[in-house]
């Protein structure tokens, strides 16, 4: 397994190996040991799954605050996705700033997306699946978001405000200008 830090310090794509053959492939998706190597002393404590039905849809941007804020390692196991990082951490020299990654269940890639960073997705299939492993459980009280269209963070989306399909809760999120101090960065993490 192959682990490319991003331009944004702490966010990894991570690119399996497959073995194939004329039945299919093997590929061997996570082991704590290597990824604590390469990434850091963490461990997973819950798996989430979805399905998007329909290409277009967008899920986030989404975190949670401490002392519950999560990390995330996710990969796309039917269809594709645009899935993106946003650097929410006050003090940061990246904050604001994103990066974005295209996972496939065709690519097998895989993003870690360490706490302080908001989290989403877009669908570029019809049936897109989506599972990934966080470091802490979901709770609704620390539960956030940022507004996914926000202007200001630049992310260039493979779909528009007008045919994007969003939930009530993420068409009503926080803009960054209006989001506060939600993370405070530490320093290099390496």
């Amino acid at each position: 397994m192959r682990f490319d830090q991003l331009e944004i310090e702490g966010v990894f794509k991570m690119s399996p190996s497959r073995f194939g053959d004329g039945r299919g492939y093997f590929s061997e998706t996570f082991r704590q040991d290597v990824f604590c190597q390469n990434v850091g002393d963490l461990a997973f404590v819950q798996d989430n799954q979805s399905l998007s039905a329909e290409k277009g849809t967008v899920r986030g941007l989404h975190f949670q605050l401490a002392p519950r804020s999560q990390g995330k390692l996710v990969r796309c196991v039917a269809g594709a996705v645009f899935d993106v990082a946003v650097d929410i951490r006050s003090g940061s020299p990246t904050f604001g700033q994103h990066v974005s990654v295209e996972l496939s269940a065709d690519n097998g890639l895989q993003l870690w997306v360490p706490p302080g960073f908001a989290h989403g997705f877009c669908t570029l299939t019809d049936n897109t699946i989506v599972a990934y492993k966080v470091t802490d459980y979901y709770s609704p009280e620390h539960d956030r978001g940022l507004l996914w269209s926000d202007k200001q963070l630049g992310i260039e989306w493979p779909v528009d405000g007008l045919s994007a399909r969003l939930s009530d809760k993420d068409s009503r999120q926080s803009t960054l200008a209006d989001l506060g101090e939600v993370f405070h960065y530490e320093g290099s993490t390496l």
